[in-house]
């Protein structure tokens, strides 16, 4: 019997190329909340690109969690993981309560390992939620998923930096326009391999392009150390505060929410979908690797949803190849020079390529919603409500300004609250009270037929015509 696709093991340039390929697609991700955070703390450079590298290995060593498993721990889908951008705020929130600045680090290394040990031992309780997602739920969540990344990939094209005078310039939009361009052509004139890595040949082609125009950097990798090992607490021992810990905690519950909301998109995605076992699995390595990370001086680790974009896209579905995606980040943390290559992609390219990525996600929820029975008034309602809930972070990034900075970490993720709302929705109209409104439609024989063989259908009973 042959493997499952998500088993398959391709020969060894294609599984380092596209391995290569998710690097790509998530290094912009990974790299932002160590320079942010670096950033407020005032690290000087070197320190930061310690930091950067530690973030990357510690991605590595999840994504290997999370891809080949061990015991009970992992999802063993081609799953990348990284270093949550839901943890900026808390995170930078610490830094200023904090009179001295070294002592910042080692407080959040600290509430990040406690926040990752709690959620290793909630996993096989939160996992038991996925009775809670069916194709009407796991169909919006995984459209907002895709809605909620494209902003990052318009933010790319515009430049690196909002405050730069070329900032959404003709230059960078025109150089994210043309990767996009180079990576359709691809997709739809080429076949086989080069079809399937795409993505990576529009990101070289776009960074060559890229080079006359002077958008393209290469002093990161001259000024990169060759070999470089995050030292176990190089920024000191863990400190345990409770205002921190607690502020890590909720980052956690929404991290978990959006894995969950993540491994249900992308085993509809490779067509091995993701049950309670699966998901409390990949709970479990989201919350053991957020546990680890700190000890090499990373950060709280989750799920990065622009990869299962990168699934969707070139179908592609081998768990080992993102665990060679894995490898990668590995070296790439042991050597600073490795990873400065990356580095050296523009942002505008990274946008062009991200609109593919994200806009894959998007399509692949709306697949999925396909099969929720939208002819029926309560799905339409349940969608309709969830997305607008859903996108009101990204229509209107000021809506919760009057919230507590807790509250707004939990608000200002659209996933999460799509996620929340569509649950909720799912059991008012669906769930809860089915039988009364059942009983009530028997005084009309005909009308009551009608409803109870539909809503024996939702359920998944069979229905045999004629059958009382």
């Amino acid at each position: 019997m042959a493997d499952h696709p998500v088993d398959e093991k391709l020969p060894p340039l294609k599984m380092a190329t596209t391995g290569l390929q998710h690097v790509a697609a998530m290094y912009a991700g990974v790299v932002a909340p160590p320079l942010i955070v670096g950033a407020a703390i005032g690290l000087s450079a070197t320190e930061l690109t310690f930091l950067t590298g530690a973030c990357l290995f510690t991605a590595g060593l999840a994504t290997f969690l999370q891809t080949l498993g061990i015991w009970k721990i992992g999802a063993r889908l081609p799953f990348v993981n990284g270093v949550t951008f839901a943890g900026v705020a808390p995170m930078t929130a610490v830094v200023a309560s904090t009179d001295d600045k070294s002592d910042a680090l080692p407080i959040i290394f600290g509430a990040v390992i406690v926040a990752g040990v709690l959620g290793f031992f909630a996993a096989p309780f939160f996992s038991k939620a996925i009775r809670f997602f069916p194709p009407v739920v796991t169909g919006t969540v995984i459209t907002l998923i895709g809605i909620s990344l494209l902003p990052v990939a318009f933010g790319w094209a515009q430049g690196p930096d909002a405050a730069a005078d070329d900032y959404g310039s003709a230059t960078n939009l025109g150089l994210a326009a043309i990767t996009l361009v180079i990576v359709l052509v691809l997709r739809r004139f080429t076949r086989g391999f080069v079809k399937q890595i795409a993505v990576l040949l529009g990101l070289v082609a776009g960074t060559l392009i890229a080079i006359p125009f002077g958008v393209t950097d290469f002093g990161p990798v001259a000024d990169a150390d060759v070999v470089g090992f995050p030292t176990p607490f190089h920024f000191g021992a863990p400190q345990f505060q409770i205002a921190a810990i607690v502020s890590m905690c909720v980052v956690m519950v929404v991290s978990m929410t959006e894995s969950t909301a993540d491994m249900l998109a992308l085993g509809e995605i490779v067509d091995r979908p993701a049950d309670e076992k699966t998901i409390a699995a990949g709970l479990r390595a989201d919350t053991l690797g957020s546990a680890i990370s700190p000890v090499f001086n990373g950060f709280m680790c989750s799920a990065f949803a622009q990869n299962i974009g990168l699934v969707a896209m070139t179908k592609i579905r081998s768990r080992y190849v993102v665990a060679v995606g894995g490898g990668f980040l590995v070296l790439m943390g042991l050597c600073p020079m490795a990873a400065s290559l990356i580095a050296v992609v523009p942002r505008p390219v990274l946008g062009g390529a991200g609109v593919v990525l994200f806009g894959s996600v998007a399509a692949s929820g709306i697949q999925t919603l396909v099969r929720a029975s939208l002819d029926k008034d309560n799905n339409v309602l349940i969608v309709a409500v969830s997305l607008a809930v859903g996108i009101i972070p990204i229509a209107a990034p000021e809506f919760y300004h009057s919230f507590p900075e807790n509250a707004k970490i939990i608000l200002d993720s659209g996933i999460s609250t799509g996620c929340v709302a569509a649950v909720v929705l799912n059991l008012l109209f669906n769930h809860i009270g089915g039988r009364s409104r059942e009983a009530e439609d028997v005084t009309h024989p005909m009308e009551a037929g009608e409803e109870i063989t539909e809503a024996s259908r939702e359920r998944g009973h069979a229905v045999t015509p004629g059958t009382p």
